[in-house]
């Protein structure tokens, strides 16, 4: 019994963690914005507090969401969207992530199988804002969480074999309530590498060099991480 109070209590906590980094970078938004929707749980909860601050205040405010998720979850929640194509800049985009390495801020995105996406809008944004829970923070990238590529499906064999010759740990990604490997929004597939991450910008480049690689879920261009904690919110710049 005690072990389960344990488990309850620390899914209590990362919850809100995950409020408080949300509600943090609510107060970047300002009237006329438009704003990039990440993917996730925490951006999730981003989404739903935008969509009741956009009632409440009457705000001007457009997204440009990067799944099919956070569209979704935006026009349940009252956020106009726009695609890439009909806005000339995108002010703030706000995401998450599954890490975040507190000496570089760089980051590992993906495990939504969104990253390419993801990586568009929030590169191209003005302002790249992650919001996290406190558990996402450590010391050194990729150490428990491997990084996705979102890999075109007829070049697949080739693209495991060029990992292997790098040393990585490949495996393509299985669907759990369908049979087969998961497919992206974009109908393409993921797979996920265990790799050497001490220079995160290098491995991002090059990675996207192997032919029939569509983008990897490494991130290095960060503006800032708020990360939530129980009482408080932390920021990371660098």
């Amino acid at each position: 019994m005690a072990k389960g109070r344990r488990s309850k209590s620390k899914t209590t906590n990362s919850e809100q963690e995950k409020y408080m980094a949300a509600r943090e970078a609510l107060n970047l938004i300002k009237d006329g914005m438009i704003v990039g929707l990440g993917s996730g749980t925490t951006a999730n909860i981003f989404i739903e507090e935008l969509g009741r601050r956009i009632a409440e205040e009457e705000l001007s405010v457009f997204g440009v969401p990067t799944s099919f998720e956070s569209r979704m979850l935006a026009i349940k929640n009252g956020i106009p969207i726009v695609s890439l194509d009909q806005c000339d800049v995108i002010d703030i985009a706000v995401d998450g992530a599954d890490e975040v390495e507190r000496r570089s801020l760089s980051l590992i995105k993906g495990g939504g199988g969104c990253h390419t996406m993801e990586k568009i809008v929030d590169y191209f944004a003005e302002e790249f804002v992650v919001i996290v829970d406190s558990g996402k923070v450590v010391e050194v990238l990729g150490d428990k969480t491997p990084v996705p590529l979102e890999v075109l499906p007829c070049a697949y064999p080739f693209v495991l074999k060029e990992l292997l010759k790098r040393d990585a740990a490949p495996s393509i990604r299985m669907a759990e309530r369908k049979r087969g490997p998961v497919i992206t929004d974009n109908g393409n597939m993921i797979i996920d590498v265990f790799i050497d991450l001490k220079d995160p910008e290098k491995v991002e480049r090059e990675l996207n060099t192997i032919p029939g690689v569509v983008e990897n879920g490494i991130f290095t261009k960060v503006d800032k991480v708020i990360v939530g904690h129980k009482n408080k919110v932390e920021i990371l710049q660098k």
